[in-house]
């Protein structure tokens, strides 16, 4: 089974994506062991740059060697649903803890993006970094159905 880990950076503080989380979460227990790390964001209005680099500390801290880090970026490479089951059948034949990783506001910090593995785009669109964190689960658990043959409409 898969353990996928997903750092973001940020609490989630609206009710209505808390509970949409939640529910994800229990649906992914059947595929995969999924762990949330949330990392504390950083004021904006700094120095340009200054938030992002601190994210990117406390993003930095939680990554373990070896494992397979993803993040979430909009110049990475784009792929449709079909395309992200493959990519996390890949991940689950390749015995690796994988982590994706979720940036704040600021974005993310060069450093974390020049650790990674893999760069993911899900959208042209710009989205809400912690209704993001939804967006994500939902296509992780819409990637296993895929997987499984199972059907899903939602």
């Amino acid at each position: 089974m898969l353990h996928l880990t997903i750092v973001a950076v940020g609490k989630i503080k609206e009710d209505y994506l808390r509970q949409g989380i939640a529910e994800y979460q229990k649906r992914l227990t059947a595929y995969t062991k999924l762990k949330i790390v949330e990392v504390p964001d950083s004021p904006l209005g700094r120095a340009p740059g200054e938030a992002q680099k601190e994210e990117g500390k406390r993003i930095q801290a939680v990554l373990k060697p070896r494992s397979f880090v993803a993040v979430c970026d909009p110049r990475g490479r784009k792929l449709t649903s079909e395309g992200f089951a493959r990519w996390l059948a890949a991940r689950e034949s390749g015995g690796q803890e994988v982590y994706l990783v979720i940036g704040g506001a600021s974005g993310l910090a060069p450093e974390v993006t020049a650790l990674a593995d893999d760069r993911l785009s899900f959208s042209d669109l710009t989205f809400p970094h912690q209704l993001f964190r939804l967006v994500l689960l939902e296509q992780i658990y819409r990637g296993f159905k895929i997987l499984r043959g199972e059907p899903y409409h939602l």
